[in-house]
């Protein structure tokens, strides 16, 4: 099997909730390279070692520290890998650099990986997610066409395909939808084709902004139904009064701890007897997550789970 080494830079402050948000990724195996940890070391004079190679000591001292990965070179891995483009966007621009064995490999060309995996794929009962390079037969399926690029959301994720198999029976014509961590914008757009009337998506990065707009237009979404907004609602509560609402369905397909951030904001932006559906939650912390929420007057509705993702629908009391 062939793999991609992804070395992923970082500040030495932020090493830790990069390393988290990886883990919470599912990446299983990660090397921290950091530079600081050996001046630290060489810094210990009771430390029980007796030398300490000059190359390292000179990497200490000028190199940048970053944390490797590994991902196999295969569909499986080019769910993994969107999982990764997701948490680096949420934690925010870090320098990225991926290479192979044989090889280093242009930046650009990493934001492209998920095109060599990506063909059409049913989801559910009735989306069929493509991209535009490809042709579908007529099946009955919504179609939904996409082009992702370096945003979260292609469809073959675990976490994404149990956002849109809740959604997909919670749609009725004339709803209101808010996606907040759009990404691609596949939630919002999907639930407009559905039958949703208006959407809202927010993310935190200005290249979702941009990629959902055109993944909408390219579906044939007027502008005059839907809206994109760029912050994080969990801590801006002007952004959150902008977004308006509430709103017959708040999707949030983000990892554990951002879902747990974003606790108040829930009831705010969610009308009652309206609808809450959560993804991206890696197994081990779906109870914490559902007590949150259920603290705040949300009564689980339905769950679902593929491998070790968790995603629920709460309905709001």
């Amino acid at each position: 099997m062939d793999w991609k080494e992804l070395k992923i830079y970082t500040a030495h402050e932020h090493m830790d909730d990069l390393s988290a948000a990886l883990l919470a990724a599912g990446i299983t195996g990660l090397v921290i390279n950091d530079p600081e940890d050996i001046k630290e070391f060489a810094a210990q004079k009771s430390a029980s070692w007796d030398y300490i190679d000059d190359d390292l000591l000179k990497e200490a001292a000028s190199g940048e520290p970053f944390v490797t990965v590994y991902i196999s070179d295969d569909e499986d891995g080019a769910s993994l890998l969107e999982g990764v483009q997701d948490a680096l966007s949420r934690l925010g621009g870090m320098g990225i650099e991926c290479r192979t064995a044989s090889g280093s490999v242009r930046e650009e060309d990493w934001a492209n990986e998920w095109k060599k995996y990506f063909r059409p794929l049913n989801i559910g009962k009735k989306l069929v997610v493509k991209p535009t390079w490809e042709m579908v037969e007529q099946s009955g399926r919504t179609v939904v066409e996409l082009d992702p690029e370096s945003s979260f959301g292609t469809g073959r994720h675990f976490t994404t395909q149990i956002a849109l198999e809740l959604l997909e029976d919670r749609i009725a014509h004339g709803m209101s939808v808010c996606d907040l961590g759009c990404g691609s914008g596949i939630l919002f757009v999907s639930a407009l084709l559905l039958g949703a009337e208006t959407a809202v998506g927010i993310d935190i990065s200005e290249d979702a902004m941009r990629i959902s707009r055109k993944n909408a237009l390219q579906n044939g979404i007027s502008e005059e139904r839907f809206r994109l907004l760029c912050g994080d609602v969990s801590t801006d509560d002007e952004l959150c009064k902008m977004a308006g609402g509430p709103f017959d369905i708040v999707i949030a397909n983000i990892v554990a701890d951002v879902l747990l951030g974003m606790k108040d904001v829930f009831p705010r932006l969610t009308k009652r007897g309206g609808r809450l559906v959560l993804s991206g939650i890696i197994d081990g912390r779906e109870d914490e997550v559902y007590a949150e929420v259920a603290a705040r007057g949300f009564r689980l509705e339905a769950e679902l789970q593929k491998d070790m993702w968790h995603g629920g629908v709460f309905t709001r009391g």
